[in-house]
């Protein structure tokens, strides 16, 4: 075995241990130099940053970040390789800050007395906290060790801010079905992967198994090596191995992670754009992903509120209505009453007048606190309160003649001032319709045609 096999085949230094012929599939195949590399051309085509560093030998500290099975341990290897460095791998879920010194200690020892450098390849980054990503600071900036932090979290939430302004994140992205054909080919074809077996491996069931594997090479191996052994040595690898070696394709979802921030917003987005396919099916996404549907509940409750409004004010109802359903019901019936409310909202006419009317008073309200309450506005429930004036001049707009007097109703400093402008479409163009025509009567307009007599309904 050559340097480099033994430096990759697990942990890499100078004492990692060869790797055995029945270590699972994706392990024998993993990329040994960039040109077996596959993927990622953002990153490592022609004149970009990583591709750069690994040309010239010289990694800097850096996050990679992106989902299971897009290369961020083998890329951290190559640049180990290219850069003839002592690569040390670390788990942040079954080590702690005790070995990251130990590995550090060691890697200060080996550059004083070598000059050679150190990558500690630190996978899973995010399951540290705060402290103990601190731990590293010190020692990246000296250059003690070349930090390469792996994470499929989003940095910006799970990387602590001093080691993200040292060490730059590159986004790994999901293979695409090609990329992952071509791996799939690869391994049927390399002595280090199934070429002994001399398989025939149908088209389809390749491209079934790349299909499948949504973008994690990973998971393509393992699907292939199980679909390898249901074939036999020799055999046919054809669609219903395949398939079989599947067995089930799980959901690309984390309840907790930041997949769940992005499905909900596509979901909000698709009903805030008045698209009933699309809602459905980000909700279909979060459903079959595990999310709990009352929090899908609640944010159809908020959708009606912020994106609908009084355009169509049986909107809220709708969805309270499918929360209690999916409550009272629970899954899987219940799952279609949050699809009912999904398609109702994404169809019904949009306005946000009401929630933009509120910020705007809850605003004004801020700004002027000690606005007194006009007069004619205060309750009088004492002799001594009426005698001050309190409720003074108080029209009751029911028995007015047309239903509505010409009394203010905001403090006298924030008269005419307007928060909520109803929208043009739904419900809303009839309260448009309502204030122009209390407008007109409070401005004492002339009487009112026999088309105008009525108010608005």
């Amino acid at each position: 075995m050559s340097e480099l096999d033994l430096f990759l085949s697990d942990g890499g230094g100078e004492s990692a241990p060869t790797l055995e012929t029945n270590a699972p599939l994706a392990a024998r195949m993993r990329p040994r130099t960039l040109a077996e590399f596959r993927g990622q051309e953002h990153l490592l085509g022609a004149g970009k940053a990583v591709r750069a560093m690994l040309d010239s030998g010289s990694p800097g500290s850096m996050i990679l970040w992106g989902p299971p099975g897009s290369g961020k341990t083998t890329l951290a290897r190559l640049f180990a390789a290219e850069a003839d460095v002592t690569f040390v791998a670390f788990s942040a879920v079954t080590e702690g800050v005790a070995r990251v010194r130990q590995i550090i200690a060691e890697a200060d020892q080996r550059r004083r007395s070598t000059g050679k450098r150190t990558i500690l390849f630190c996978d899973e980054i995010h399951r540290f906290n705060k402290a103990q990503q601190d731990a590293f600071l010190p020692h990246v900036e000296s250059g003690t060790v070349i930090l390469i932090g792996a994470t499929t979290e989003n940095p910006s939430f799970e990387v602590v801010r001093p080691l993200l302004s040292r060490a730059p994140v590159y986004v790994l992205e999901p293979l695409s079905a090609a990329e992952l054909e071509s791996i799939l080919r690869d391994a049927l074809n390399d002595p280090r992967g199934l070429a002994e077996q001399t398989l025939i491996a149908m088209d389809d069931a390749i491209e079934f198994m790349a299909e499948a594997s949504d973008g994690d090479a990973r998971r393509a191996l393992g699907v292939l090596e199980a679909a390898a052994a249901l074939a036999g040595r020799g055999g046919t690898l054809d669609l219903t191995s395949a398939k079989e070696a599947l067995q089930h394709r799980f959901a690309i979802y984390d309840k907790g992670g930041e997949e769940h921030y992005n499905l909900i917003s596509a979901l909000h987005k698709s009903v805030r754009g008045s698209d009933p396919d699309g809602a459905l099916y980000w909700l279909a996404r979060m459903i079959d992903g595990g999310e709990d549907p009352l929090y899908i509940a609640r944010r159809l409750v908020r959708m009606a509120i912020e994106d609908i409004g009084l355009a169509d004010p049986a909107a809220l109802g709708t969805t309270v209505a499918a929360r209690d359903a999916y409550h009272f019901l629970g899954s899987p019936e219940g799952d279609l009453a949050l699809a009912q409310a999904t398609v109702y909202l994404a169809t019904a006419p949009k306005s946000n007048s009401a929630y933009s009317g509120w910020k705007a008073a809850l605003g004004r309200a801020r700004e002027t606190p000690s606005a007194p309450v006009p007069l004619h506005l205060r309750n009088a429930p004492t002799g001594l309160m009426k005698e001050l004036g309190y409720g003074d001049g108080y029209r009751y707009d029911p028995s007015e003649s047309d239903g509505v007097s010409d009394q203010r109703y905001l403090p006298e400093s924030l008269h005419g001032e307007r928060f909520y402008h109803p929208g043009r479409f739904g419900f809303e163009k009839t309260i448009a319709e309502r204030l122009k025509w209390w407008e007109s009567r409070r401005k004492g307009s002339s009487a009112p045609s026999a088309a105008d007599d009525t108010s608005p309904t």
